[in-house]
């Protein structure tokens, strides 16, 4: 028979409330499972399979990294004996296994409440909506860079101000939350205008709202742009919610969102080294109707490769979200000063650029990507630091 580390150890003491509990465990035959029942009248019933997968021991758990190592591949049926010791479970099954369970840790986990969650919720832009704006200091504090992550994935969108004008500081924010990601522009990019360009946004033409990289199979989530010098004469940053976009398009033209949503499209970048490509719908929707990403690109958007009968219908949807986007209702646009650096979710929120005179002053900015499982995993991490 393996041992089993006392479930009553002081860490697991603080970790978890009802130490005394529960009072009462039931075998239930009809349902092979067990009913338990806490001090405080909580009530929850885990069935045989679920506690033997979920055994903790050290033969079941790596002692280290905590993964499992048990695999639940064979029937698991009512152990031998089920006792409550010190307000906590403990189970000896038919081949002398035992597992022991801290009764804080059953409660926190019961199916009947979910598990907690630190991250807001996505919220669509409301009128005269405001980005967050954090000072560079701020932000490499914890409060500040737990503020600025969750006016990220709640937003969108927000902005670090008052920081360093040196190279490379868009990297080193960036990789204080997570890796980089890198594309076929590399890890790093700078915009700025240049000669010889393969993308419109080494150019100083206007750049109408997009999402950076539709004709890849997974888009970036998170684009950050630092501001190193803005001396050009235009410029202005411009950007606009989908996820109030696409709410507005369902209330005006249900049967545009319908086309958008369902229609795949081609979209495609080349130049001497690459041809990216995929085909997927404009607007891709979650089962509940609300927005899970947006491919809006003008100039990446491929030949339309439809049925002549669906062309003039889906040009209309198109022009219709495209006016939504563009107008003053959606629209928000502001200059972006050296030392700051302005952040947003890639596959939610449409950024652009007015055009801008390259021989009135020097425009430089650096940007590159982040998952957003990195900024999700580090206000987890951040959130349980501060306890």
């Amino acid at each position: 028979m393996n041992s089993v580390a006392t479930p009553t150890a002081p860490d697991m003491q603080e970790l978890y409330p009802y130490a005394d509990g529960p009072l009462l465990a039931e075998a239930d035959a009809d349902t092979a499972s067990l009913k338990l029942t806490w001090q405080n009248g909580d009530t929850t019933a885990l069935p045989w399979v679920w506690l033997r997968d979920h055994c903790a021991c050290a033969e079941c758990r790596h002692p280290q990294t905590r993964e499992r190592l048990y695999t639940p591949l064979h029937e698991v049926k009512a152990p031998d004996s089920v006792n409550v010791i010190d307000g906590h479970l403990w189970l000896t099954w038919a081949d002398g296994h035992r597992s022991a369970f801290h009764s804080g840790w059953l409660h926190q986990r019961r199916p009947e409440t979910p598990l907690p969650n630190v991250l807001p919720n996505a919220t669509p832009w409301r009128d005269h909506f405001t980005p967050e704006r954090i000072a560079h200091a701020d932000f490499l504090t914890p409060q500040g860079e737990q503020a600025w992550l969750s006016a990220m994935l709640r937003d969108g969108l927000a902005l670090i101000t008052d920081g360093p004008l040196v190279e490379e500081e868009v990297s080193r924010l960036a990789e204080k939350i997570g890796p980089q990601r890198a594309t076929n522009f590399g890890a790093r990019f700078d915009v700025k205008s240049k000669p010889n360009p393969n993308n419109a946004a080494y150019t100083p033409v206007e750049l109408a709202l997009h999402i950076d990289l539709p004709n890849w199979r997974h888009p970036p989530d998170i684009q950050l742009l630092y501001c190193l010098q803005n001396g050009a004469t235009g410029g202005e940053s411009t950007f606009a919610d989908g996820a109030r976009v696409i709410e507005a398009l369902r209330a005006q033209d249900p049967s545009a969102l319908r086309i958008l949503s369902e229609t795949p499209i081609d979209f495609r970048f080349q130049d001497e080294t690459h041809d990216i490509a995929v085909r997927a719908p404009l607007i891709d929707l979650n089962p509940d109707g609300t927005l899970r990403e947006l491919r809006f690109n003008n100039w990446i958007r491929d030949t339309l490769h439809l049925p002549a009968e669906q062309m003039e219908g889906w040009y209309r949807a198109y022009r219709t979200l495209w006016q939504l986007f563009h107008s003053s209702a959606h629209e928000l646009e502001f200059t972006l000063q050296p030392g700051q650096m302005v952040a947003f979710d890639n596959r939610r929120v449409l950024h652009g650029r007015r055009s801008f005179d390259p021989n009135s002053g020097p425009r430089h900015l650096q940007g590159t990507y982040l998952d957003r499982d990195m900024l999700e995993s580090r206000l987890r991490v951040i959130a349980r630091q501060q306890g």
